[in-house]
């Protein structure tokens, strides 16, 4: 028998849906070992499903030349040997023995042909087979289905966090480095299991909406699960909302109870609380009687005790042994389609809707966000999370990723802080790191960012609102963070539906959103017809799939507007899809500038202005003018210490981009007005620049 050698491979797996191996190909070169070495194999590229064969451990055997699997890409030829191939996991090595090189060129043919057009399917294919990213382009208009060989999960929240507890009972599930909490699996269960069955003793129900009200802090993330295993659904609440949105959004609703600390900053929860409902404070706990709020019965205050409320410790110690029972009845009568959690829209325009999600919709985007980037075969991931919990983002991003795939997530401080995002990198060891364009703005430009060591970065995900290729390169080689990943979605799909991959390349990372998420439908129509449109050209952005939410709650108007009759979710989002399912934005519909009939995307001279070594930030609104309807504004942020004009930014632009699309205004600015997300809120920006130029009362 000929002696062992090393090969370099580049390696293709399939699975069948019960994991098994159902093919593995490509020999790239190879030299010969002594017979005791063993050998390592250095793969020149994983793609994720073979990640997925990572993280089982276990080991297998595939003889080609004889077994129908690797028959169809190294088919019995004569004098060829039966190659024998074992496969260790744990150990990424790679013992072959001795294979005819003769045995592989099938293989290759078969691979240089889209495999979307084997014998039986169509020629024109219009889906993407998203296990590992793309490596041909198999769609021929803007329309891509996210095909995947791993199925969706089925179960709820609850069940997730369970299985997660049997695999890490002891590890670390969430901390909280600046309040000092830190809970493993088994110590973080308990607790949701103490304060679920706490407020069915409180009286709520399966159904019943509970408002979390309040920053990042460990309770918000406490009663995400306790309400998920009551059946009690989870309205977040935005922290910034002041009387009149609180009101609306709780009254919108019907919530029956509020969670919520005293105070946060300059927002004084309880005294807010107390101004819409002055009854709270003649009330028993848990029997307020209010005539603005009418289904209200219970406020849980997290850190102090007050009139006519709840304290925390009330309801962890609330529950009798007939309520542990009811709780573990509930397990079996909660079913995946169940509504969860209402996430009001962050409203940069009009009142906020409540987009409504199922266990469904969240649990398994979790599970694919973190398939995307890794966390299935990185169980000692530690994620940290600046992002607020009472967006999706934070919520399904961070809390529910950590029960699904079971990974730590670290949050920084109750506020967001940038300085702090790095100091918990460092401290906690975190591998990833989430963050909206504006947070990493924010991180890449501490002054001191350089002291902080950084080292075990490996990824993360910037999403939120459009990102500049700029900013993408400065988080690269400034924070070190290879394998960053840019996201898309809305809050209305759960919210992630295109999501890059840590191993694309760094043009692809600037410039596009990534691929279609695994089981989504995505395509790109002309806003006027909702015709596909050619692959290429610029239209809506519509979404189908496990993701669209329920409904907006009790809101059959707005639900209809947004979701066709064949489910199709309007995102109102423009942009373009290239034959990989990669998508690139061009901006919001609402966003768009008409000036003198021309359409511009504020998003592509915003991405241009990033360019300018001046230049920190830029948004760009349209402006009333008289003659065209709307002219170009850029509102810039400067850098630290620099000077500029108009002028020299308008100079900047000749040349680079369309005469048109060269601001006529420029404003320097020294923030943006946000939503507590991190979003710009253009209609604000619009209005201020309107007022600075005096043409506010020309509407």
């Amino acid at each position: 028998m000929s002696s062992p050698r090393l090969h370099r491979f580049l390696v293709l797996t399939w699975f069948h849906s019960s994991g098994r191996i159902s093919c593995i190909s490509g020999l790239a070169s190879s030299k010969h070992l002594a017979r005791d070495n063993t050998p390592r194999a250095r793969l020149l590229q994983r793609p994720p499903a073979a990640f997925e064969l990572l993280s089982t451990g276990r080991r297998f055997k595939v003889r080609g030349g004889s077994g129908p699997e690797l028959q169809r890409f190294a088919p019995r030829q004569s004098g060829v040997p039966s190659a024998e191939l074992h496969i260790m996991i744990l150990g990424v090595a790679f013992t072959a023995h001795s294979v005819r090189n003769s045995c592989f060129p099938a293989a290759l043919k078969f691979l240089r042909t889209p495999w979307t057009r084997r014998a039986g399917l169509p020629a024109a294919a219009r889906f993407i087979h998203v296990d590992g990213p793309p490596i041909v382009p198999t769609l021929t208009t803007s329309y891509a289905h996210g095909t995947s060989s791993t199925p969706m999960l089925y179960d709820t929240i609850g069940g997730m966090l369970q299985k997660s507890v049997e695999r890490f009972p002891d590890k670390d599930a969430v901390v909280f480095v600046q309040d000092g909490v830190r809970k493993t699996f088994a110590q973080f269960q308990q607790e949701v299991d103490q304060a679920a069955a706490g407020l069915l003793a409180l009286g709520l129900k399966k159904g019943d909406r509970l408002g979390m009200w309040g920053p990042n802090i460990y309770e918000w993330v406490l009663f995400q699960f306790a309400t998920a295993k009551a059946g009690i659904i989870l309205v977040s609440v935005n922290p910034a909302y002041q009387l009149q949105e609180l009101e609306y959004a709780l009254r919108k609703v019907g919530c029956k109870a509020v969670v919520c600390p005293t105070q946060f900053k300059t927002q004084k929860y309880c005294d807010m609380l107390r101004k819409i409902c002055p009854e709270i404070d003649s009330s028993v706990p848990g029997d307020i009687q209010s005539a603005r709020l009418p289904e209200l019965r219970s406020v849980i205050v997290v850190d102090s005790r007050q009139p006519g409320m709840f304290h925390l410790d009330d309801v962890m110690q609330a529950a009798g042994s007939q309520h542990t029972r009811e709780l573990q009845d509930l397990q079996k009568k909660i079913i995946c389609d169940d509504p969860i959690n209402i996430q009001f829209t962050s409203g940069t325009t009009g009142l906020p809707k409540g987009a409504t999600l199922s266990h469904h919709n969240i649990v398994n985007n979790a599970y694919f966000v973190g398939k995307r980037v890794g966390y299935d075969w990185k169980p000692l991931a530690r994620v940290c999370v600046p992002v607020p919990l009472y967006h999706c983002f934070g919520s399904v991003g961070g809390g529910l990723v950590m029960a699904v795939h079971g990974t730590t997530i670290v949050f920084p401080s109750a506020g967001y802080d940038g300085k702090a995002n790095i100091a918990a990198v460092e401290s906690e060891r975190c591998t990833f790191i989430y963050g909206t364009p504006t947070m990493y703005v924010d991180m890449v430009n501490q002054p001191d960012l350089r002291k902080y060591d950084l080292s075990s970065l490996e990824g993360g995900i910037m999403a939120g609102s459009p990102c500049p290729p700029e900013l993408v390169r400065k988080v690269v080689s400034e924070m070190g963070v290879k394998g960053i990943t840019i996201g898309y979605g809305t809050t209305e799909n759960s919210p992630v539906t295109f999501l890059a991959s840590p191993t694309d390349n760094m043009e692809r990372k600037a410039e596009t959103i990534g691929y279609v998420l695994d089981h989504i439908e995505a395509k790109i129509v002309d806003p006027t017809t909702e015709q596909v449109v050619p692959l290429g050209m610029t239209g809506e952005i519509m979404i189908r799939g496990y993701c669209v939410m329920l409904e907006y709650w009790e809101d059959k108007v707005k639900t209809d507007e947004c979701i066709t009759k064949a489910r199709w979710y309007k995102t109102g989002d423009i942009g373009s899809m290239d034959g990989y399912s990669y998508c690139k934005i061009s901006g919001r519909s609402k966003d768009m500038i008409i000036r003198g009939g021309e359409n511009i995307y504020p998003a592509e001279i915003e991405q241009f202005l990033h360019t300018h070594p001046k230049v920190k930030e830029a948004q760009v609104v349209g402006v009333q003018d008289a003659r065209m309807g709307e002219e170009v504004c850029a509102c810039i942020k400067l850098v630290d210490g620099q000077e500029c004009t108009t002028e020299e930014i308008r100079d900047f632009c000749k040349g680079q981009v369309a005469h048109f699309k060269i601001p006529r205004y420029v404003l320097f600015v020294t923030g943006f007005p946000l939503t507590v997300t991190g979003k710009i809120q253009k209609h604000k920006l619009r209005a201020e620049a309107e007022g600075r130029l005096g043409i506010k009362a020309e509407k």
